[in-house]
Formats: structure tokens, C-alpha cells, sequence
């Protein structure tokens, strides 16, 4: 890695909101690395295709070194996609982004993320997709619990947790059809307490984190209550977790999964398309911020 000096000739963006503490803690430590500092909000952005220019507060991002990617919004949507095409122009112009943005475009759709692991093998919770209500409310009774998931949603926004013995079933399931067309129904997997993210630069392990549920939450989002704390996971955990996000081929990410109590099994939620860096900041004292950073320095430095 390289030292924490400035290296004024890399003018690196990073995309993000500004006032979102990990997107004001990557743009620090870009700015302590290279004395450039800006904040890109992609809703903000003009794009002149003729002139072939990306155009932001003053700025042509075409013209910059590399870019960044730490939020591309304040939600997941169809829209991300949209921007993230974006990207992949700008790119394709010249402009290494990081992570790139055809590998976070497979993940921001929580259904393309999923077809890719279950293609390759990975362990993951029994999934249902279908679009008529009776096949829903069939599979959630094959399963016994289920939870139901948008395509397009972190941190358990959306989710809904249904059971075959609830009285109002068929309610539940026909109020989440009016939002989703197509259903995404996993089968509920029991969580020990806690659910590990498993994060990786370079596609190297760099550490782990748990999220401690709260005692009366089904979740372990810090939304409902959890906690970040420090964890060791099982080699063949980081094993899984290594295969799982080595089909995407990221810069920084982090692979969400769950080491049950059947078993010794492991079982893999999702590959995240930005990857946290709060978990490791509060579990772990690791400044991801920091290491990435260095990172991109690094590899421009490697391609130069």
C-alpha cells in the first residue's frame, strides 16, 4: 500500500451523498492522499454525449483519474441501474471507476445477485420467485417461514416476515404484490443472534464484523436495534465468502452471511454492492475509508 502522503498528481472522485459519514470519511482520506476533495452526486450530473464530457459542479469527470463509488443514491431502484450505466461510459472513456460498474450492476438487483450465486454453487436460503398469489402463499407453507424481499432494498427496508399459520396470509402477500411484481420469497433461515460481514479489498479477506440482533427484532439491521461486534469466522466460512464475491469481481465489498447452528452450515444472503464501512469502523477499528483509498492510489500507480 502506499504511504499516507500526497500524491497531487491523481485527481480522484468519489460518488457518493455529501454529509453521509462514509462518504465524508472516503472523501478525507482521498483528499489526504492526493489533496483533491470532491463529493459527486449523480443526481446532479450533466452529460454533454457529444462533447463527451460528464459534467459536476465546475468539473468534467471524464477528465478525472479515477472514481469511486460509495453511493449512487439514497435508495436502491430501477434508477440505480440507469446511473451505473452511467458510469460504465464514463469508463468506457477512460476513467477507471471502482468497484466497476457492470460487476455492481449484477448486485444492486437483489434477483440478479442471487441467480449468479445460486449458478455457482454458493450456499443460500430455499428461494421462491413467482408473480401469482397462490404460488406465493404455496411456497411460504412449504417453508413454513418466509420472508418476502424486494429486488431493490438494503438493510431490510421492504423486507416482510410471514409465517403459513398467519391468519392474514394471503393479505400480507397480496400487499407486497402491488409493489413487486415478480415475488422474491426466501425461506426464513434462524440466525444464532447474529449475521457476519465478511469484506474483502482486492478481492482479498481483509476481516469480519457481526450484526447483533436486538432481543425483539426478527432482523439484525442497526435500524431495529443490532450491534456491530468483533467476530472470528470458520475457515470454510471464508472460504464460501470468498468464492461468492470472487464472480463479481469488486474493489471493496462485503458478502453477507450466517454460520447457523445446523450443522456447522454456512449460508450466504447477498454480496453487497458498495460494501459498509461502519461495522468495521465500530467492531474492528479498521478505517476501510482509509485502505481503499490506498488502494485506488495503488492501482493507478501500478497502471501508470
Amino acid at each position: 500500500m502506499v504511504d499516507n502522503k500526497h500524491v497531487a498528481s491523481y485527481k480522484i472522485g468519489v460518488i457518493g451523498l455529501a454529509g453521509k459519514w462514509s462518504t465524508e470519511t472516503l472523501a478525507d482520506e482521498v483528499e489526504a492522499l492526493t489533496g483533491f476533495r470532491c463529493i459527486i452526486d449523480l443526481g446532479q450530473v450533466s452529460v454533454d454525449l457529444a462533447a463527451g464530457s460528464v459534467n459536476f459542479a465546475g468539473h468534467d469527470l471524464c477528465q478525472f483519474d479515477a472514481l469511486i463509488v460509495k453511493k449512487i443514491g439514497a435508495q436502491y431502484s430501477p434508477n440505480s441501474l440507469d446511473r451505473l450505466a452511467l458510469l460504465e461510459w464514463i469508463a468506457q472513456q477512460g476513467v477507471r471507476v471502482y468497484s466497476d460498474p457492470s460487476s455492481m450492476g449484477q448486485l444492486v438487483n437483489r434477483l440478479s445477485c442471487t441467480l449468479k450465486l445460486q449458478s455457482a454453487g454458493i450456499p443460500m436460503p430455499a428461494t421462491v420467485l413467482c408473480e401469482e398469489l397462490d404460488q406465493a402463499v404455496e411456497a411460504i407453507r412449504g417453508f413454513g417461514e418466509a420472508v418476502l424481499k424486494p429486488f431493490y432494498s438494503t438493510k431490510a427496508v421492504g423486507m416482510v416476515k410471514v409465517a403459513a399459520d398467519d391468519s392474514d396470509l394471503m393479505d400480507k402477500v397480496n400487499h407486497f404484490k402491488r409493489n413487486n411484481a415478480i415475488m422474491y420469497i426466501q425461506q426464513r433461515v434462524y440466525i444464532p443472534g447474529r449475521d457476519l460481514g465478511i469484506m474483502f479489498l482486492g478481492g482479498n479477506y481483509i476481516g469480519t464484523y457481526a450484526r447483533v440482533a436486538a432481543q425483539d427484532s426478527w432482523n439484525t439491521t442497526t435500524q431495529d436495534g443490532g450491534h456491530y461486534a468483533p467476530h472470528e469466522p470458520r475457515q470454510t466460512t471464508i472460504a464460501i465468502a470468498t468464492r461468492a464475491q470472487a464472480l463479481f469481481k469488486l474493489a471493496f465489498t462485503t458478502v453477507d452471511v450466517v454460520e447457523t447452528d445446523d450443522d456447522n452450515e454456512t449460508v450466504v444472503f447477498e454480496v453487497s454492492a458498495f460494501g459498509g464501512f461502519k461495522g468495521a469502523e465500530t467492531a474492528l477499528d479498521m478505517s476501510i475509508a482509509k485502505q481503499y483509498a490506498a488502494y485506488v492510489v495503488e492501482q493507478l500507480e501500478l497502471a501508470s
